[in-house]
């Protein structure tokens, strides 16, 4: 049943990512217009601060989204205020392109988490009605580029809890991150979820190695 889903929940969420500009990005291009990128996200997108995300291999569809985003107001950033505000699509597409093709690097999980973090990305959580990561982001964590779900595979765990708690938040209050797209997916299946569950599936992502 929470396959079916999680399935359905990335029917609904694909007809909204999908109405995005998609300029075809440039590396090579993107490489030197994501010299100021270095500096939180480095050189290669591999942060190594583990609240700032790591960029590489992210997926070009849904971090040119992400970053249009965040230059038209739907996601708020205070670090990101004035990074991308004078560039075009094309310039973002440029920068989605090269860091998609960066090798992400992988993380280690938390074992004291891992269980409950893997029985809630591979299954959910039935009682609640939590449909299973896995449905959208891949068993492996490596996501689909196409329809626009990122890979999360050797991700910070830190950053993923801050972004699911963002999201549980948005939920209710518009200061929370509500630009998961009209059918709320990512904001129901947070709001849905503890503290416990959501740092032991972050640090569950952490440990996911990434395919390169």
């Amino acid at each position: 049943m929470f396959q079916s889903l999680a399935k359905v929940a990335c029917v609904l969420a694909v007809t909204v990512i999908g109405t995005n500009v998609q300029a075809a990005g440039d590396a090579e291009a993107g490489q030197a217009k994501a010299a100021t990128c270095v500096a939180c996200h480095g050189v290669d997108g591999n942060s190594a601060v583990p609240t700032f995300p790591k960029l590489s291999g992210l997926g070009h569809k849904y971090l040119l989204k992400q970053m249009q985003d965040i230059r038209d107001g739907r996601r708020p950033v205070a670090l990101m205020a004035g990074q991308v505000d004078n560039m075009t699509d094309q310039d973002l597409s440029d920068i989605a392109a090269f860091y998609d093709a960066q090798p992400r690097t992988g993380g280690t999980a938390d074992p004291d988490k891992v269980s409950l973090g893997r029985k809630v990305y591979l299954g959910g959580i039935a009682e609640r009605q939590v449909p299973a990561c896995s449905g959208c982001h891949s068993p492996t964590g490596n996501g689909n580029g196409p329809a626009g779900y990122p890979a999360l595979a050797g991700q910070h765990a830190d950053y993923v809890a801050a972004q699911l708690k963002m999201f549980r938040k948005g939920y209710e209050d518009p200061a929370g991150r509500t630009n998961g797209g009209e059918a709320k997916i990512m904001r129901t299946t947070a709001f849905r979820m503890s503290d416990m569950e959501i740092e032991a599936v972050a640090s569950y992502i952490a440990g996911l190695q990434p395919t390169p």
